[in-house]
């Protein structure tokens, strides 16, 4: 049902925009290292290595050459490296850009990801392709990134960075993650808040405000 106190709408980007598979990266790393599956969950975790890339603690450089050293293939090429990271990133169904486009005319748009530069860079290819949108900055009107701002969600800290530099209301905001921990987390500050649950989404979701 529309809340009609909305005034902004504030999107995660993996499984509300795009869609996401992320075991397929950790496949991925497994295949091309020869590593089994399991060690290479362990040895992510160990290092902590996905969470320092999104949080902008490794640059590019340093996640390459960090993923070299602990799967111990200094072989590898940055294209590998980045094809296998990127493998997560699925499709962009065109039918959800249309529905931005047409919320664009009645709210504030926002995004709020979790993720990293190498990934950015290739979301905005896959929205090209999809779409002929060359960036998601066309699409909204600031991209929040874990990366940029140093923490991720749920760190409350990282939702009123958002609100703070966005100049928005908590309370006129409606924030849609698949995440449910970063959804209360976001209630917990007073934003309103959708929890985006396959085989539900956007389109469903926010039928009511598009019209």
């Amino acid at each position: 049902m529309k809340n009609e106190s909305i005034k902004n709408l504030l999107f995660d980007l993996g499984d509300v925009i795009i869609n996401i598979d992320v075991p397929i990266a950790f496949q991925a790393f497994a295949e091309l290292s020869g590593i089994d599956l399991d060690e290479i969950h362990a040895l992510v975790k160990q290092h902590d290595l996905f969470r320092k890339f999104e949080t902008g603690q490794l640059s590019e450089v340093e996640f390459r050459n960090t993923v070299r050293t602990i799967l111990k293939q200094e072989h590898w090429e940055d294209q590998h490296i980045d094809q296998a990271w990127n493998s997560l990133l699925l499709d962009i169904p065109v039918e959800r850009i249309e529905l931005l486009k047409a919320l664009s005319t009645k709210y504030r748009l926002f995004l709020l990801s979790n993720t990293s530069s190498i990934h950015i860079t290739q979301v905005n290819k896959i929205l090209h392709q999809a779409t002929g949108i060359t960036s998601l900055d066309q699409l909204f009107e600031k991209v929040f990134v874990s990366y940029e701002m140093g923490m991720m969600k749920p760190d409350p800290n990282i939702y009123h960075g958002v609100l703070s530099q966005a100049e928005i209301r908590a309370d006129e905001t409606l924030f849609l993650d698949d995440n449910g921990d970063n959804i209360a987390a976001a209630a917990q500050i007073g934003l309103q808040t959708i929890h985006v649950q396959k085989p539900t989404t956007i389109l469903e979701y926010l039928e009511d405000y598009a019209v």
